[in-house]
């Protein structure tokens, strides 16, 4: 009766023992305490520093005291939020970590839920920049290098913004636009880095082709306007070193009338027309007087001769017919307002300040030769001198040595098939072209009689 009461007893004590047992297993998870949620482990203690998931299967983090943490950053780098979850690929606007602002800022916490720091990211489809508090970065980052805007987000292509502090401090240039309140444009490229020109050269400003248009940057990668000197030498006296980008920024072609660099002396009005290549180069060409037939540029239905300062000449204008500046001719370029090749007959200012009668081939070069039978040399009409009623005038011919001897009056006009004498009385013979061929009725060779009038060029 002894063992059978033992048994039993021991049969009961293991009941209680399992009981026990399936109790303790049942109480672990969250509970609520003193109006906090805590963990109850399987032991009875509560969880303390430590991530425990909910039945949402999302984590939660208990901290020193066994309370879970709402509100509030958790190993500096986790925020759970007004329900106590951790944040995850979501941003969140808190304090200011840096102590840099007294207003809320951004972050972003990734998919494990630790926040970002001093690295790009990608959220969506647009690129956000963190400092190494987590703080979304505005305005210029990374050594001025890209820019955000108000939103975070990195900026490409072009941007009209005010300089980073230091760079205004140190620039030379001002903006053009006046209504730009000390704004400039900056081009940002696809990876979103500023565009800055490689200056190693020694220039002061780069070029860069966008959408094919060329722009220009200085040494920051703000964008100029103006008249720009692109040369690594440092000389900025020659014109062909120089771009004119107009107020968009974009270089000029074609025509274009401004006023000239400052830094270049030699020009005579206030206001010059230029004529800019495909490149944005001025077209330039010799000093006058040493300009040849290959200098003559037409543009356009017009032909035009540029000098060093890249204006077009205007008036007379001597002009060489080969590079070896032996024969020469005269070419007419009209008034100021038209500067380019004139053909035809024009009366003309020479350099003395005389009226002349010239005549222009369809070239534009001085024609040489009898034409509607007057004679003209270099494009000059020659006339016999005042008083002499006839002359001869003789042009040099093809043969070394030989001359053309053409019989003019005082108004120019050659004498054709004609017995004429002079104010001495001395008789001259012509043939049908005009050519003297007796002098008294004495045959004469083709010799030098009288040097034709050339031209009087402007100094």
């Amino acid at each position: 009766m002894k063992k059978k009461s033992l048994a039993s007893l021991t049969l009961i004590a293991i009941w209680v023992f399992a009981l026990c047992t399936i109790t303790s297993t049942a109480a672990e998870g969250w509970q609520q305490q003193n109006g906090n949620w805590v963990y109850e482990n399987a032991d009875g203690a509560l969880a303390r520093n430590e991530w425990k998931k909910g039945a949402d299967n999302l984590f939660r983090y208990l901290d020193s005291t066994g309370y879970m943490v709402i509100n509030a950053w958790v190993e500096d780098d986790y925020y759970m939020d007004e329900d106590g979850i951790l944040v995850t690929s979501n941003w969140k606007k808190l304090p200011d970590l840096s102590g840099e602002s007294d207003e809320n800022v951004w972050y972003y916490f990734s998919s494990s839920g630790k926040k970002v720091v001093d690295s790009w990211k990608k959220i969506g489809d647009k690129w956000y920049y963190f400092n190494e508090y987590g703080v979304m970065q505005v305005g210029w980052v990374q050594d001025n290098t890209y820019y955000t805007g108000s939103d975070g987000a990195m900026r490409t292509g072009w941007q009209k913004l005010t300089p980073p502090a230091q760079e205004d401090e140190d620039r030379r240039t001002t903006p053009t636009d006046s209504s730009s309140d000390g704004k400039y444009w900056y081009y940002f490229l696809s990876d979103g880095r500023k565009y800055v020109p490689d200056l190693d050269g020694g220039a002061d400003y780069g070029e860069k082709k966008i959408d094919g248009v060329n722009y220009c940057f200085d040494e920051n990668g703000a964008m100029q306007t103006g008249w720009l000197n692109l040369a690594s030498s440092g000389d900025d006296t020659d014109i062909a070193n120089y771009r004119y980008y107009g107020e968009d920024g974009q270089v000029i072609t074609g025509w274009y009338a401004t006023y000239p660099p400052d830094e270049i002396d030699g020009y005579d009005y206030l206001v010059e027309w230029f004529y800019f290549e495909r490149t944005g180069a001025p077209r330039v060409g010799p000093a006058e007087g040493d300009a040849t037939v290959k200098d003559i540029k037409k543009i356009g239905s017009n032909s035009y001769l540029f000098n060093p300062y890249g204006t077009p000449v205007f008036g007379l204008q001597k002009v060489y017919l080969d590079d070896e500046y032996q024969d020469y001719t005269a070419y007419y370029f009209g008034a100021r307002s038209a500067s380019c090749v004139q053909k035809g007959k024009i009366t003309i200012e020479e350099g003395d300040g005389t009226k002349t009668q010239f005549y222009f081939a369809d070239s534009g070069r001085g024609y040489t030769g009898v034409k509607d039978s007057y004679l003209y040399y270099r494009g000059k009409l020659q006339k016999a001198e005042s008083g002499t009623k006839y002359q001869v005038i003789s042009i040099p011919s093809d043969t070394e040595g030989e001359y053309a001897n053409y019989v003019v009056n005082v108004s120019g006009k050659v004498s054709k098939s004609a017995n004429v004498k002079d104010a001495d009385g001395v008789k001259y013979t012509t043939n049908a072209s005009g050519i003297l061929t007796k002098v008294d009725d004495v045959e004469v060779e083709k010799t030098l009689y009288n040097r034709p009038q050339e031209p009087v060029w402007k100094e």
